[in-house]
């Protein structure tokens, strides 16, 4: 530490005065007994950035979709058009890293163990691609697709995360609404929450936990979204413009 601390100063030194014709005459003097520390200093520099070796590769991690082959329902479709709205949620399920946390407040992230697309974009699309290709609907949509629809589901993500411990578990904590897009009232809620056990150590043992989690929630949600139709019939409307 004392040797790079002198080349520093040592540096600082020459940039003051190469300003002067004065100050390059005294520079050579100065720094002719430096030729051997730096040469050691160097040495050590490309030493220390060799042992640390490449960058290490980052792992990437997916959510399991289901098939887009729709199901026979049993009976008609709903006569209602789906739209599936944004998950909103902090900054932390608005990016590519998985988040670790114990039962406290602390959290963090994995630096190379990322998901493929931010968890909420992930889980909007698993939930948007259940409910289409369940057949149980007349149509379901993006809400971005411009679509007119009866009803826009959207929600907000809690917690997506590995929980350390002993035993370690995976949490979900997710909270849909149905909105009524002609009366703009919320007309079903559903909150899931559910710590799933890890079967193993590792990072994939944790997504793999998630993964469970998140089609155990989109079975749940599928379900309640039935019973809610089931007590409350849509009345019969007009097919969407396309």
């Amino acid at each position: 530490m004392i040797l790079l601390r002198q080349i520093v100063e040592g540096c600082l030194l020459k940039v003051q005065c190469a300003s002067t014709r004065r100050g390059r005459r005294l520079l050579a003097p100065r720094f002719a007994g430096w030729r051997a520390p730096l040469t050691v200093a160097t040495a050590f520099l490309s030493f220390f950035l060799v042992s640390c070796g490449a960058a290490r590769p980052a792992k990437y991690y997916q959510l399991t979709v289901p098939k887009e082959t729709a199901a026979d329902p049993p009976g008609d479709p709903l006569p209602v058009t789906i739209l599936m709205g944004p998950i909103m949620s902090s900054h932390l399920y608005r990016e590519d890293r998985i988040v670790y946390s114990s039962n406290g407040e602390n959290m963090g992230i994995y630096e190379y163990q990322r998901w493929a697309e931010p968890p909420t974009e992930m889980i909007q699309d698993v939930l948007f691609r259940t409910l289409r290709s369940s057949g149980r609907y007349r149509a379901v949509h993006a809400q971005r697709s411009g679509v007119r629809g009866d009803y826009l589901l959207h929600g907000r993500l809690y917690d997506f995360k590995e929980i350390s411990g002993s035993p370690m578990s995976a949490r979900l904590s997710l909270d849909l609404d149905l909105r009524d897009t002609k009366t703009g009232a919320t007309v079903w809620t559903h909150l899931y929450n559910h710590d799933e056990p890890v079967s193993g150590k590792d990072v994939s043992a944790v997504v793999a936990a998630l993964n469970r989690n998140v089609q155990r929630a989109t079975s749940e949600f599928a379900a309640s979204l039935i019973q809610y139709f089931s007590a409350h019939p849509p009345a019969p409307s007009p097919a969407p413009a396309q």
